[in-house]
C-alpha cells in the first residue's frame, strides 16, 4: 500500500495535513478555507470526495476554520472529544456550526477507519481540550503533535513509537525574546501550555531519537519568531552532536507556513 502524507499549511495562519493511501484519506485540522484545500489537493490528484474524515486537534482558529464547511456543506465526519466540540461551536471564526457531522473521540481509545488505525491522546496546550493523534496504516506509525507547550511522558511514548513525525518547533527563543510581542504573549508562548521552541524540540529529539524513526517534519513554525532554516539547523546540530545524520540516520523538514508540502509517498 502506498502512503501519502501533505502539509497543507502549517502555523499561525492556519494548519491542515493530509494522510492516506492511493484511493481515500483524512485530514487532520482545517485552519484555511475549504477551497484552498480543494486546490491544495486536486494538485496531486486527491479529490475532496475521497476524504473519509476530519481530525481536530484543539478549538483554536488557526485549527478549526473550515470545520463548518467541510462537516455541513460537504457531509464529511469531524472527529475530536467533546470538550474540543463544544469549544468549536463556541469558536467565532466557525460560522457554520456542526451538527450532523460531529463525531466524538476519547483519549486513549483507539478507533479504525478502514485501513486507519487511529488513537488520540492529551497534550498540553491552553486550548479547551487538546489531542495529538498517533496513526497506524499498513504497517507505518504517524504521530501528529502540532501545537504543545512541553513533551510529557504521554506525548513522549506515542513520539517514540513514530515512524513517521509531525512535531512543533514554533520559535527561537532569543527571537522571542528580542520581539516585539507582550510581556504577557511571550510569557504565553513559552510556557507549559504555549508553544515548543526549536532548543527544546531538537533536544528532546537528540535524546529520544530511535532507529525506527525515518522523517521529521517540524511544524507550527511562528511567521515573527522562526525561520524554517533557523529550525532546521537548531535540530540539525543537535541530532549531529549524538551522531544522528539527517539525511543518512533520519530525514528532516520544516514545513511552510501558509504553502503546501510536496507529495511526500511511502511503500
Amino acid at each position: 500500500m502506498k502512503i501519502r502524507f501533505i502539509s497543507l499549511a502549517s502555523g499561525s495562519s492556519g494548519n491542515c495535513y493530509y494522510l492516506g493511501t492511493e484511493t481515500y484519506g483524512i485530514l487532520i485540522d482545517a485552519g484555511i478555507a475549504v477551497r484552498t484545500i480543494k486546490k491544495g489537493l486536486k494538485e496531486h490528484g486527491i479529490m475532496m470526495d475521497t476524504i473519509r474524515a476530519v481530525f481536530i486537534t484543539h478549538d483554536h482558529a488557526d485549527h478549526i476554520k473550515a470545520v463548518g464547511g467541510l462537516g455541513e456543506k460537504l457531509h464529511i465526519p469531524i472527529y475530536t472529544t467533546h470538550r474540543i466540540h463544544e469549544g468549536i461551536n463556541r469558536n467565532y471564526c466557525v460560522t457554520e456550526k456542526l451538527h450532523t457531522s460531529v463525531r466524538y473521540l476519547e483519549k486513549s481509545h483507539p478507533m479504525q477507519l478502514e485501513d486507519f488505525r487511529i488513537e488520540s491522546f492529551e497534550v498540553p496546550h491552553d486550548g479547551i481540550d487538546n489531542v495529538g493523534y498517533y496513526i497506524e496504516i499498513d504497517g507505518k506509525a504517524f504521530a501528529f503533535l502540532t501545537d504543545l507547550g512541553e513533551i510529557t511522558p504521554i506525548a513522549a511514548q506515542y513520539i517514540c513509537k513514530a515512524n513517521y513525525l509531525i512535531l512543533e518547533a514554533n520559535y527561537d527563543e532569543e527571537m522571542l525574546r528580542m520581539g516585539t510581542y507582550s510581556d504577557y504573549l511571550k510569557e504565553r508562548i513559552a510556557s507549559s501550555t504555549g508553544h515548543m521552541s526549536n532548543a527544546d524540540t531538537a533536544k528532546f529529539l537528540a535524546d529520544h531519537f530511535t532507529d525506527q524513526l525515518r522523517y521529521i517534519w517540524l511544524c507550527h513554525l511562528s511567521k515573527d519568531n522562526n525561520h524554517p532554516e533557523l529550525a532546521y539547523k537548531t535540530v540539525e546540530w543537535k541530532l549531529k552532536e549524538k551522531g544522528i545524520v539527517v539525511g543518512k540516520n533520519v530525514q528532516l523538514c520544516a514545513l511552510k507556513r501558509t504553502t503546501p508540502s510536496e507529495l511526500y509517498e511511502f511503500e
